[in-house]
Parts: C-alpha cells; sequence; structure tokens
C-alpha cells in the first residue's frame, strides 16, 4: 500500500516465504516485493533550469538532453524513507539480478560479507558490529546482518516412563501433535485451474499457547484410552537459529549491503580498511566480501590480460599498415586524446567504472585508431603528390600541403565520425530491457570520438609538419 501510492507506481506484487525447493537459497525472512514503474513521461516533474520560461514545444526538446523527471535514484530514495519498518531492512535491485546473485553468490544486493566461524554466537556478534560499523561508510543505504539466533521455537521434552506407561511412542506422540498444531493434508479440491489442499487440524483457540497445547489430547492404549500432551511431556518456548548457513566446511552468516552513489570496488576498498580497524576478528572466523563484488574481481583480473592484449594487437597491425614508428606512435596518440573525452563524459552522466564501461573503452581504442590512420591516409596523399610535383621548396610550402591534407579534406573524416556518433547517440536515450548496459558501453565511445577527433584535427597536422621538417625536408634542402 505505501508503494502503490506513489503516482509512478503500475503495480506491486508482495511473496512472503520460500519455494519447497533446494534451489531456493531465500531464507523464510526475506520478503520480496516486485514493482512495475509506469511510462517515464508520466513520473513527476522537477524544477529544472528551463522549467519557468521555456514554452512547452522547447521543453520537449530541452527533455532530450536534460531530462526534467525525477530519476530512479531520486524515487528510489523516496520508496526507501516511505518503508522504514522497525526490525526490517530495505534492499533495491532488480528481480532477476537478485535472484542470479543469490544462486551464485547466496548474497541478494550488490555487495556482503560473510561471516564464519566455528561458533554460531561469535559469528551472530560479529555480524552485528560490522553491521553498526558499515552504517557510518558513505554510500551505505542499507546494512543488515541475519540475526541467526532469532528463531522461535516449541520444545516438547518427552517423559519417555509416561509415555510408555501408556503404550504411546515417541514417533506416535509427535505425529499427533504434528499434526493436531501444524495439520495434516487430506484432500484436494479442484476449482478450474487452481488447485488446493484441505488441511484438518485444531482450531486457534485451542493451539495458540503453551496451556492449551498441554491439553491436546493423545489417543493411547489403541484407541481405548485418552492422555494430554501435559501428562506425558513438557511445552516451553526457546530461542534457537532460525536458519543454519554452512560454506566451505564452516558456520557462515550474511552481511547485507545495499549501495547508493558508490562503484562497488571503491566502496569495498574503504569500507574493508574501515572494518579492519573497527571490528576485532577473533582467531578461527574470517569475514569476507562476496555479492557483485566477486564477480567485479573476475572480470578485473581478466581486464589485466585483455586490456593489454588489445592494444599489443592494434600496435602490430598500425604498425603493418604504416610500416613507419613515428606513424605508429603519432596514431596512438588518439589513445589518451580518446581517453579525455570518455572520462569527461562519463563523469557529466554521473556513471559510474563498470565492466560495461571497460568494454566501451576496449572498442574505443579499436575506432581511434581508425579516424587516426584515416587523418594520416590524407596528410600522406597531400604530401606525396607535392613531393611528385616538386612544390615541397620551403616550410610554408609545408604548411599549404598539410592544409590541404587536413582541412580541405575535412568532409571525410567528418563523415567518417559523424557515421559512429549517429548509430551511438541513440542508445543514450534507450529505455528497454538491457539498455542500462548499453548506454555505458555507448558512453564512452561517444565522449571518447568527439575529443579525438578535434584534437586529431588540431594537434596531427603539427605533430607530422614537425617532423617532415626536422628530420626529411629541412636536411634535403
Amino acid at each position: 500500500m505505501a508503494l502503490a501510492s506513489f503516482p509512478e507506481v503500475d503495480r506491486v506484487l508482495g511473496k512472503a516465504g520460500r519455494a519447497e525447493s533446494a534451489t531456493d537459497p531465500a531464507p523464510l525472512s526475506m520478503l520480496e516485493t516486485v514493482i512495475t514503474l509506469k511510462e517515464k513521461s508520466k513520473w513527476r516533474r522537477k524544477q529544472m533550469w528551463y522549467s519557468s520560461w521555456a514554452p512547452e514545444w522547447m521543453k520537449s526538446v530541452f527533455r532530450l538532453f536534460v531530462p526534467d523527471n525525477i530519476s530512479q535514484d531520486e524515487l528510489i530514495a523516496e520508496m526507501n524513507q516511505a518503508l522504514q519498518v522497525p526490525g526490517a531492512s530495505n534492499s533495491w535491485t532488480m528481480p532477476i539480478r537478485a535472484r542470479i546473485d543469490m544462486q551464485s553468490t547466496g548474497i541478494r544486493t550488490p555487495v556482503g560479507l560473510k561471516v564464519q566461524g566455528p561458533d554460531l554466537r561469535v559469528i551472530d556478534e560479529l555480524a552485528q558490529q560490522v553491521e553498526k560499523q558499515l552504517a557510518s561508510i558513505p554510500g551505505t543505504r542499507g546494512a543488515f546482518a541475519e540475526r541467526i539466533g532469532l528463531g522461535h521455537y516449541l520444545d516438547f521434552e518427552w517423559n519417555r516412563a509416561e509415555l510408555a506407561r501408556y503404550g504411546l511412542s515417541i514417533q506416535a506422540a509427535q505425529t499427533a501433535v504434528q499434526n493436531t498444531i501444524g495439520g495434516e493434508n487430506i484432500s484436494m479440491t479442484v476449482e478450474g485451474r487452481e488447485r488446493y489442499p484441505v488441511n484438518v487440524r485444531y482450531k486457534r483457540d485451542y493451539r495458540s499457547d503453551i496451556p492449551m497445547i498441554e491439553r491436546i489430547v493423545l489417543p493411547a492404549a489403541g484407541g481405548k484410552q485418552q492422555v494430554t500432551v501435559g501428562q506425558v511431556a513438557a511445552v516451553r518456548r526457546v530461542t534457537g537459529p532460525a536458519m543454519i548457513r554452512d560454506e566451505d566446511g564452516m558456520l557462515t552468516t550474511y552481511v547485507y549491503v545495499d549501495l547508493a552513489g558508490r562503484d562497488p570496488s571503491g566502496y569495498v576498498a574503504e569500507a574493508r580498511a574501515w572494518i579492519e580497524r573497527t571490528v576485532p576478528i577473533p582467531i578461527g572466523y574470517s569475514v569476507r566480501w562476496s555479492g557483485q563484488y566477486e564477480a567485479i574481481k573476475r572480470v578485473h583480473h581478466r581486464l589485466m590480460i585483455v586490456i593489454p592484449a588489445t592494444l599489443a594487437l592494434i600496435v602490430v597491425l598500425l604498425y603493418l599498415n604504416t610500416r613507419s614508428m613515428v606513424k605508429l606512435f603519432i596514431v596512438l596518440l588518439a589513445v589518451p586524446f580518446s581517453a579525455i573525452g570518455a572520462v569527461w563524459f562519463l563523469y557529466l552522466l554521473d556513471y559510474n567504472m563498470s565492466t560495461a564501461v571497460w568494454v566501451g573503452m576496449i572498442a574505443l581504442l579499436g575506432v581511434d585508431s581508425e579516424t587516426g590512420v584515416f587523418m594520416l591516409l590524407y596528410l600522406d596523399l597531400a604530401y606525396n603528390k607535392a613531393m611528385e610535383e616538386g612544390t615541397l621548396t620551403s616550410l610554408s610550402a609545408l604548411d599549404d600541403t598539410l592544409v590541404e591534407g587536413a582541412v580541405k579534406r575535412i568532409r571525410p573524416k567528418f563523415m567518417t565520425v559523424a557515421t559512429d556518433m549517429i548509430g551511438l547517440v541513440p542508445v543514450l536515450w534507450a529505455t528497454g530491457t538491457g539498455a542500462d548496459v548499453m548506454k555505458r558501453i555507448a558512453a564512452p565511445l561517444i565522449g571518447g570520438l568527439f575529443t579525438s577527433f578535434l584534437l586529431e584535427l588540431l594537434v596531427y597536422p603539427v605533430l607530422y609538419k614537425i617532423w617532415k621538417w626536422k628530420f626529411e625536408l629541412r636536411s634535403r634542402m
């Protein structure tokens, strides 16, 4: 009801409990709520720099670049504030992503910790200490440690001598209690495509407290005699582990961390150092970071191989194309040129470094090499043509030649970059499935292409002129 009150929400579906399957790692305390949102155009508006003076037709143009709807992060922050329920912690993620994370690591938040050790009580205390310390780390929207020892149980301590006197076995007594309190399915009702079990048990008034449970009747002496539970057992309420986890041969509990405005790697680096300083870990116990962070670590190790290998392959291909180390290094200047635009564009879009961003960076290396070779090709064509005609007799003649190769041939160079940009820019306005990943792949490509194109036009002719004049033309003259 609280979530449905937001005007941006279309429908809300809540789920409690868990499936009776070993493939579902969700604990009984996990409550899942799936929220479907309306179209972005129907979200609430907020004041922007053009909201007070621009006419409606102009606002529709500005919205393509600077939307005036509240963002998804702002909506999540408001929902999180509306759902501050005592004893519960919120974690905001995508349904399929949560399932994949739970199946692969057990952690259903982007980042989490696994506290392991031989004693349940100790790891429960350590997890709660970690939870308190994480609340002070910037970027922590919520931190929640599982309470292992908060399971509530009814303990039946059977008096074996009394059971034997009435001719009852432990199994018969326990089965009778289980059926009267928990119930027994005796049939199934069919209503169209729906199936409902028919369950028989005591009414709530006869099983709501311990005195009433002690008055539950057990059949004895082959059904010829009846005896109450209180005559043959002591019933008391106890607490114990709600669920016991075991990983790597060690008892384990989880601490879930919901992030906001931080990349997982940077957050874990800061939080790990803080936890090591503030939470003493006894011998035989460990605190290990998990969740999506594990996947990020694996990707980082692969990128340490993929990025140098990509650069090496580009260098080899460029050298085979140019047959000149000087030309090779001039083309490679496109890499820092493009990095400037890529980093600034990511900053303006408020994107964190992620695997998708690194994929875009790797693609940018190849595209920049292409534009650099294209620029160098026209400079070489103009230079070789002037050499054949014998017009390169002075520094001013070299300037005219470079203007011919750089400025007067700007149309094909612009079209080369514009083709890539026209194909990539619409991705920034995508809203469908997978749009978040595609935006982060396209963003470094768009920003990098823009700055590399400008700097290639400005810097490449200057470097080409210095190289040709100092090392070829001047000595020849």
